[in-house]
């Protein structure tokens, strides 16, 4: 977590380009990113010029040329170091007309993120903003490979509040429960086919440096880790953009994030390719059959989009290869034929492990819908015995327009120590500790419980409707009503008391008058 210190200091160069006149949030998030980039490029040429001055051999690994450019332009001025120390109106000219320039041509520069910049353009109006922005910017310490993260995921945060972009980022609490949940390990190959800004592969590395940092630190696991693992698809450039300096910034040297609209294309190139899918696809209503990828209408026919996602994963995974993915809740009880086959294919021909109901009030305040997690095995031969289903109730943070938290900090997330009622408040941990008995004791709870298992014939006989409410049992209190006859004699007893009330005050009345 980063501090309230550092968090000033962020929010000041945020402010500096809304007191500046830019306001579009995602614009803003576009420009920190270039910036960004620019600085880590002169971490890496200090990098470069130490270590071959300390063995005494060329220089490799530097962004920038030693030496003079073809007008005789030193390519040292490039370096973020010497343009902070420049004036205003030098640095503008510098880092428009040559630092962007030149980031555009790095295509061949190992990084994902050096792909994405063919159309990299300065769009600070000035030289006054841009030494603001620079000054600040400079002032945030991005030396620590988790604070680099974590300021980056606070800016991400800032776009969310900042109004219309919520759609591209799920609650990062609701990604780790997923995470946690599929448990990722050396050697798997992980997609998210709508990455957007890549919280889902954010947080998956992090699982693999928490949980799996020795397989990971050196030889064929660190490859792996840095080139094979971690793979994403957007059609935005932008999203691309951020996403894969997202990466860069949690420590990901080369995760293959590249433009894909993935419902649009063919996928038979990686069809079967992964052992992992992370997503929360965006959900857009339906598309023209012209439009849609014709492997995917061989999976099932249909327009929707969120069918026509669920028809792509089982496209995309190996064999053996699992899903934890976010789907509406028409997805679980939708009734056309479309529906109802694609729930037939998961439950009957793979291996359907889990609908965890999220309430609805998680994804506001940019959207209500109720959604679920459903969690997968692809085996293309059955295999569904049971399905554990989990009601989550609370996760920590109200679930109203301003989605504030409802315990301490330390009480937040998956992996917090909870007591009975702080569970009330939060059910993820305990979301995580019952699946990992869903093949024991969860096999024996009542479905009048939070969590329970249901036979797949039992799912069957429903039309294949996964909705958590279709089986789950209500307990209803007895109430112990008296006997008819004990009533009416109440009644008959009051009345002839309001009886005898009312005469005696007509008799008192009357006494008066007279």
């Amino acid at each position: 977590m980063i501090t309230g210190e550092i968090k000033s200091k962020v929010d000041a160069v945020w402010d500096a380009f809304w007191t500046g006149g830019i306001s579009n949030p995602l614009e803003v998030m576009e420009q920190i990113t270039y910036l960004l980039f620019i600085r880590r490029l002169d971490d890496e040429q200090t990098l470069a010029l130490s270590r071959a001055n300390m063995l005494g051999t060329p220089v490799t690994g530097n962004p920038f040329p030693v030496g003079t450019d073809e007008q005789g332009r030193d390519y040292d001025e490039l370096r973020w170091s010497r343009i902070k120390n420049m004036s205003a109106d030098e640095a503008f000219a510098v880092v428009d007309q040559r630092v962007f320039p030149f980031i555009k041509t790095m295509r061949g520069d190992d990084s994902t993120y050096a792909h994405f910049m063919k159309d990299a353009r300065l769009t600070i109006p000035n030289a006054g903003m841009l030494q603001r922005v620079i000054d600040r910017l400079d002032k945030v310490p991005m030396g620590d490979l988790d604070t680099k993260g974590d300021i980056y995921e606070y800016l991400l945060a800032k776009i969310a509040s900042a109004g219309q972009n919520g759609q591209f980022r799920t609650p990062r609490h609701i990604i780790q429960l997923m995470v946690e949940m599929m448990a990722p390990k050396p050697g798997d190959r992980i997609v998210d086919p709508a990455s957007g800004t890549c919280g889902f592969l954010v947080v998956a590395s992090e699982y693999m440096r928490d949980n799996h940092p020795d397989a990971i630190a050196s030889g064929a696991g660190k490859e792996q880790y840095h080139h094979e693992m971690f793979h994403g698809f957007d059609f935005d450039n932008t999203m691309l953009r951020i996403g894969s300096m997202n990466m860069l910034l949690h420590g990901v040297e080369q995760p293959d994030v590249r433009y894909r609209d993935s419902l649009a294309e063919a996928n038979t190139g990686d069809a079967g390719a992964y052992s992992m899918i992370l997503a929360n696809p965006p959900f857009a209503g339906s598309l023209d059959y012209e439009s849609t990828a014709k492997d995917l209408q061989q999976v099932v026919k249909t327009k929707k989009t969120e069918l026509l996602f669920l028809a792509l994963f089982l496209r995309l995974l190996k064999p053996g290869g699992r899903a934890a993915v976010i789907v509406p809740d028409g997805v679980l009880f939708g009734s056309s034929k479309a529906h109802k086959e694609l729930r037939r294919i998961l439950v009957e021909d793979q291996k359907l492990d889990a609908v965890v109901k999220l309430p609805s009030g998680v994804f506001k305040p940019y959207a209500g819908v109720s959604t679920a997690i459903l969690l997968f095995t692809k085996t293309d031969s059955g295999g569904t015995d049971n399905v554990w289903f989990y009601d989550v109730q609370a996760d920590g943070y109200s679930l109203d327009d301003r989605r504030n938290p409802t315990l301490d900090e330390g009480k937040l997330g998956v992996l917090a120590v909870l007591d009975e009622s702080e569970h009330e408040k939060n059910n993820l941990p305990d979301v995580l500790r019952r699946w990992a008995s869903r093949g024991s004791e969860e096999l024996t709870r009542a479905r009048t419980e939070q969590s329970f298992c249901v036979p797949k014939a039992d799912i069957a006989a429903q039309g294949y409707d996964l909705s958590l409410n279709r089986y789950k049992e209500i307990v209803h209190e007895e109430i112990e009503h008296r006997e008819p006859e004990v009533i009416l004699d109440e009644l008959e007893r009051i009345e002839k008391e309001i009886g005898d009330g009312m005469a005696q005050l007509r008799a008192m009345l009357a006494g008066g008058v007279a």
